[in-house]
């Protein structure tokens, strides 16, 4: 870790001092600052996509003890825009360990900031919401410049951050989750599935190819035609960052194809789901973020703890109006954690099946997706 010292403004006129770690931020870095309640996974967290435009504070009071390795990522560079620690580990004791954590947010350009009471800033965001932040090193720059800096950041509400996360262009995936599931070879790619990418996580896409899936992944701006043009058994619409009513074009092309394909969403993709049957979303004051969120399956009874990484939710009210019901409720604050539609093949869930990190209790949605590929299949 650097000596230098390093600050960290919000919105609201809050200033914390720390040290700097990982890339050099003379150049201030700017985001919404939210916080992940996981005690692991930090490199996991800081790849997902879904973090883009947002500065993460972890609440679990030392991180980078067992470092960074080239398999748990889930895409191919760090997503945040800045990371926020209590102690930075100056031990990294992992075999599987290639780097410190520091020397690879370096790499990725990821400011970071350590020795700051992140539990004290966790409390603020939870009574006053999410706020815009900023973290730099450069001691010319006044205080109230920071927090003006951060009171003219771009709010969250309103961007489309999904597309620019999106892939460029299609892609197959062959990667499944190996020594960590059983795998059926007699079912590989047995199912075409078109996954249309608003920044999947690729531990999604392992899931899938691991219950039998032939996934060909999409851009988000793919049009209706461009999706059947693959005659595909089934349809996927991944997590992804920022506000799923700005993802417009995204939503309109689901309109199109609703009941033509089995489908499934998950995070991002479950809230453009709705959006476009008719339902709305709205913004939680500070969202779910970490790999110990309660849920329960309204249709079987059980609770799974589940990982959750969102900011946005739908709106319950809402999903009558599209003739669709709630199939899992969110335990901590009662909100919609996933629905389905009452005629079409059509289901959403807000959490994180496919986790990475988190556990594994809602690893059988993805069984569900392809149950529903199956039915549609007979049906024909």
């Amino acid at each position: 870790m650097s000596s230098k010292g390093c600050r960290l403004a919000l919105e609201n006129g809050t200033i914390v001092y720390g040290e700097s770690f990982g890339s050099s931020c003379d150049e201030p870095s700017v985001g919404e600052v939210v916080f992940n309640t996981a005690m692991t996974g930090y490199q996991e967290a800081i790849t997902d996509p879904s973090y883009a435009g947002q500065i993460l504070i972890m609440t679990a009071p030392e991180i980078g003890n067992y470092g960074v390795n080239l398999e748990d990522v889930e895409s191919t560079r760090p997503q945040v825009a800045g990371f926020v620690v209590r102690e930075l580990s100056r031990i990294v004791s992992n075999y599987r360990s290639t780097s410190t954590l520091s020397d690879w947010l370096k790499d990725g350009g990821v400011a970071g900031i350590a020795g700051v009471d992140t539990r004290a800033i966790v409390r603020i965001l939870r009574t006053a919401g999410s706020l815009r932040g900023v973290i730099c090193t450069d001691s010319t720059v006044s205080d109230q410049e920071l927090v003006t800096l951060a009171q003219n950041a771009i709010v969250m509400g309103g961007q489309d951050l999904a597309s620019d996360a999106s892939c460029s262009e299609a892609s197959t995936w062959d990667e499944n989750l190996g020594e960590w599931a059983s795998y059926d070879m007699a079912h590989a790619k047995e199912w075409k599935v078109v996954a249309l990418d608003c920044g999947a996580k690729s531990n999604i896409y392992r899931h899938l190819a691991s219950v039998g899936c032939d996934i060909v992944s999409l851009p988000n701006s793919a049009s209706a035609d461009e999706i059947m043009s693959y005659n595909p058994d089934g349809l996927f619409i991944s997590n992804g960052p920022g506000d799923p009513a700005a993802v417009a074009f995204t939503v309109e092309t689901l309109k199109e194809v609703a009941g033509r394909l089995p489908t499934f969403g998950i995070c991002l993709g479950h809230q453009m789901l709705a959006l476009s049957l008719g339902a709305t979303t709205w913004k939680l004051k500070f969202g779910h973020r970490g790999a110990n969120q309660p849920v329960r399956d309204l249709e079987t009874g059980k609770v799974e703890i589940t990982s959750q990484n969102h900011g946005f939710c739908v709106d319950e009210g809402s999903l009558a109006d599209a003739n669709c019901i709630v199939t899992h409720r969110h335990l901590n604050d009662d909100t919609v954690a996933g629905f389905k539609h009452r005629e079409l093949p059509i289901m959403g869930i807000q959490f994180h099946p496919e986790a990475s990190p988190g556990p594994h209790d809602s690893a059988y949605l993805f069984r569900r997706f392809v149950e529903m590929m199956k039915s549609n299949s007979l049906a024909r």
